[in-house]
């Protein structure tokens, strides 16, 4: 099969690094991941097939209302969500939307390369983020893989301090609301596959962090307990 190009949910106009005057590093919180702790962000789900996709209806663009019944019949789909490490760069396989994406990096982005060995893997530079007003995503890790969830509440004026990543132990999914932003869940070791489950017509609307804050978030990869690389 023949790998189409990655893409990225933003145009970017060039890799930044994060040795360029005025680019700072913000290192995002970890949280263990409980029903009490993702409250407002996601569900957690305990089996993928009985996870319901919330699908928000589409917004009444002026006085006359929604017909009852309508803005809601795109259906849903659902694939194999694969993460995949290769050197010093993430990968995401969306294969239920057609998606490729490069998710984030172990060194600096302009010069992150697939031929080299990451020298720190317990943590990921990301510079985007993303949510989907229209409807909810289920995110269920296969082989009980662990993985973290960098989530922030819903709403415009996001700003990167906002954002928590979550440890997820690999014993349960997550149903992320709608509106939250999010990245692709990123696998705690090289590779995961999750089953994933989403709106079949859904829109994506993006931050850049770089362009808008000068800043790159620092993920953390690891257990909320001790680094599961040792």
């Amino acid at each position: 099969m023949t790998m189409k190009s990655p893409t990225s949910t933003i145009p970017m106009d060039r890799m930044v690094s994060i040795h360029e005057p005025g680019i700072s590093i913000l290192e995002v919180p970890l949280v263990k991941a409980t029903p009490k702790s993702i409250k407002g962000y996601a569900k957690i789900e305990r089996s993928f097939e009985e996870a319901e996709v919330e699908i928000v209806v589409w917004p009444q663009p002026g006085w006359r209302p929604v017909v009852a019944g309508t803005g809601n019949e795109g259906g849903i789909t659902q694939g194999d969500f694969d993460m995949r490490r290769s050197g010093e760069l993430m990968y995401a396989y969306n294969h239920a939307v057609d998606g490729y994406y490069v998710t984030g990096w172990f060194a600096d982005p302009p010069t992150a390369s697939e031929k080299k060995e990451p020298v720190d893997r317990s943590k990921i530079l990301v510079r985007e983020a993303n949510y989907h007003p229209d409807g909810s995503q289920v995110f269920f890790p296969r082989a009980g893989a662990p993985f973290v969830a960098l989530l922030a509440l819903p709403g415009d004026d996001v700003k990167p301090s906002d954002f928590v990543a979550f440890y997820c132990d690999g014993t349960f999914g997550i149903n992320l609301h709608p509106g939250v932003w999010h990245q692709p869940v990123f696998p705690i070791h090289d590779t995961a596959s999750f089953d994933d489950k989403q709106g079949k017509v859904h829109a994506c609307i993006a931050v850049d962090f770089v362009t808008e804050f000068g800043t790159y978030l620092a993920v953390p990869l690891q257990s909320t307990d001790r680094d599961s690389r040792e």
